[in-house]
């Protein structure tokens, strides 16, 4: 009968449209034996790759002026609680910093301490003008250190040609500024070597 051609017709087609990967013989085949057993095949999703966030570029933060400390922020009592942090965590990383503690020990360690919120006075320089500033860093830069000093005045001083002391509990450390041009997270990874003699 006709109607039976269309309701095979309407199968055939249903089954080709539901089992894509199945060829027209086998499909033949499961009308003749009056058997179908459906199948699923789920699409292949594809993959969406993750955008990097990008960070600023450096003139992008110097425009955005991120690394600013804003005028009425450039007091020295501010920033006396960030110092009594530091010396809590320099104590903590120097395992109390003890009359019988090693000095090369202890000066290792500082060479890769984070110095935001030490005091350091500058104790030589081949600038005069830089000898006796004394103050809290406030940031570490690659080439110099933004300082906060008692008077309240905001001084940058270059590492380069200049000799930097710190005090802490009766231990004196020096920095060497011309072998201290890293930044804050550089110095952490860096093996630094014994020399004997440092100048200038």
């Amino acid at each position: 009968p006709q109607g039976s051609e269309k309701a095979k017709a309407f199968v055939h087609a249903f089954l080709k449209r539901s089992m894509p990967k199945m060829k027209d013989e086998a499909i033949q085949d499961m009308i003749t034996r009056k058997a179908v057993v459906l199948e699923h095949y789920p699409k292949k999703k594809t993959k969406q790759k993750r955008k990097k966030t990008k960070g600023f570029t450096a003139k992008q933060r110097r425009e955005l002026r991120l690394f600013e400390i804003e005028p009425e922020q450039q007091r020295y009592a501010i920033f006396l609680p960030l110092h009594e942090l530091w010396k809590q965590y320099i104590r903590d990383l120097c395992h109390g910093l003890k009359p019988d503690a090693q000095p090369h020990m202890i000066q290792a360690k500082l060479l890769k301490a984070d110095l935001h919120g030490a005091i350091v006075t500058v104790t030589k320089s081949k600038c005069p003008s830089y000898v006796g500033i004394t103050g809290i860093i406030l940031q570490e830069f690659k080439h110099v250190f933004k300082i906060i000093t008692k008077e309240d005045k905001l001084k940058v001083v270059p590492k380069l040609n200049n000799v930097f002391s710190l005090e802490l509990d009766g231990f004196i450390s020096y920095i060497y500024g011309s072998k201290f041009l890293l930044r804050a997270s550089e110095r952490s990874a860096k093996k630094f070597k014994l020399k004997g003699t440092i100048d200038l």
